[in-house]
C-alpha cells in the first residue's frame, strides 16, 4: 500500500497521530475534522496515499464516494441537519491543503454562517462551453 511518510493523513491511518474514528474499512477511514466548519463534520479518505483524485483508481473513488454516502445517512439521522456539502478538494489552486485525498462531509443549518461557495452564476459563452467538453469527451477513455 502506498504511503508517504510525511503525510499526515498516512500518520492517523498508521495510527501514529490519533483520531475520533467514525468508520473504517480495509480500504477507506473516517474520522472528524479536529477543525470542524460545522458539528458534525467529517473527513473521508483512502487508506493508501494519493495527493489528488487525478491519481487515484476510480474504483477505489467510487467506494469512498459510496462511504460518504452511508456516513451523510447516519449523520443527518443523528444531527437533523437542513443540508449537507460534500467536498473534494484538488491542487493548490483548488484549496487542498492536505496532499492526501480526502472528502469533507459537512452538516449544514440554515443561518450557520458558513460559506462555503461565493460564485455568482453568470452565462458562459455557449461556443466556447461547447469546446470545452468536446476536448473533455476527447480525452475520456
Amino acid at each position: 500500500m502506498r504511503t508517504s511518510k510525511d503525510c499526515v493523513f498516512c500518520k492517523i491511518v498508521a495510527g501514529e497521530i490519533p483520531c475520533i474514528r467514525v468508520f473504517e474499512d480495509d480500504k477507506v477511514l473516517a474520522f472528524m475534522d479536529i477543525s470542524p466548519l460545522n458539528k458534525g463534520h467529517l473527513l473521508v479518505i483512502p487508506k493508501e496515499h494519493f495527493e489528488t483524485m487525478l491519481e487515484i483508481d476510480s474504483r477505489l473513488y467510487g467506494h469512498v464516494a459510496g462511504v460518504i454516502c452511508d456516513l451523510a445517512k447516519a449523520a443527518n439521522a443523528a444531527l437533523n441537519p437542513e443540508g449537507m456539502n460534500v467536498m473534494q478538494l484538488n491542487g493548490k489552486a483548488g484549496n487542498q491543503v492536505v496532499p492526501h485525498v480526502h472528502m469533507h462531509l459537512v452538516p449544514r443549518w440554515t443561518g450557520d454562517g458558513l460559506r462555503i461557495c461565493g460564485w455568482e452564476p453568470i452565462p458562459g459563452d455557449k461556443s466556447e462551453i461547447l469546446q470545452h467538453a468536446e476536448k473533455i469527451k476527447a480525452e475520456l477513455k
